[in-house]
């Protein structure tokens, strides 16, 4: 049972965090896993070769800069759309390789939502600090988006059922304040409650 949870905290970790920031997060596993300091689950062992690390490390230098130019970061979480929820899903199956095809065909269902639902609040708060003046809650965010990466993939290679715990809450969370965050998305785009700008 213990073994199966730990498991099921790396599928639905990576693929939370795969939302968040997938570069930051297969760079990071990759190397615990490369300089064996963690055993990851599954096909989950592929992030450990040379050149995965590579070129997720090299796609984390873009877009840690990317992150920081309100116009570039708006682009480049729409694009991500496409790379970041599939990629959450293909984590997710790759943490069951070894266990029944029906099983992982399960895990990429839900990590894909789950990645999906990570995008997509973090695109949603991006979006909005990207319409302000100011440079600085964009930067701010972009950073703190980073720690969180790159502190929940460490945490997720010792502690796994801890970081599923934190998927859980997070996603409990996101259910209760999506009314809200759409609202004030609205408000900050300037739309009406009845979806028509207001003049």
């Amino acid at each position: 049972m213990g073994d199966w949870l730990s498991t099921l905290g790396f599928a639905m970790g990576s693929a939370w965090l795969s939302g968040i920031n997938l570069y930051a997060t297969v760079a990071t596993l990759g190397l615990l896993e490369r300089f064996g300091l963690v055993h990851l689950p599954g096909d989950m062992d592929v992030l450990s070769r040379w050149w995965v690390i590579g070129v997720a490390a090299g796609m984390y230098v873009v877009e840690f800069i990317a992150d920081k130019i309100p116009a570039v970061d708006s682009v480049w979480d729409v694009i991500h759309t496409f790379i970041r929820v599939p990629a959450g899903a293909v984590l997710a199956a790759a943490a069951f390789g070894h266990a029944d095809p029906s099983l992982r065909a399960i895990a990429m269902l839900v990590g894909g939502g789950v990645a999906l639902t990570s995008h997509g609040t973090k695109a949603a708060v991006r979006a909005t600090a990207n319409l302000s003046p100011e440079p600085f809650s964009n930067i701010a965010l972009s950073l703190s988006e980073d720690v969180v990466a790159f502190g929940s993939s460490f945490l997720m290679a010792w502690f796994p059922v801890v970081m599923l715990g934190v998927v859980i809450v997070f996603l409990a969370l996101v259910i209760w304040l999506a009314p809200k965050i759409l609202r004030g998305v609205r408000s900050r785009l300037g739309f009406g409650r009845a979806g028509t700008a207001v003049s």
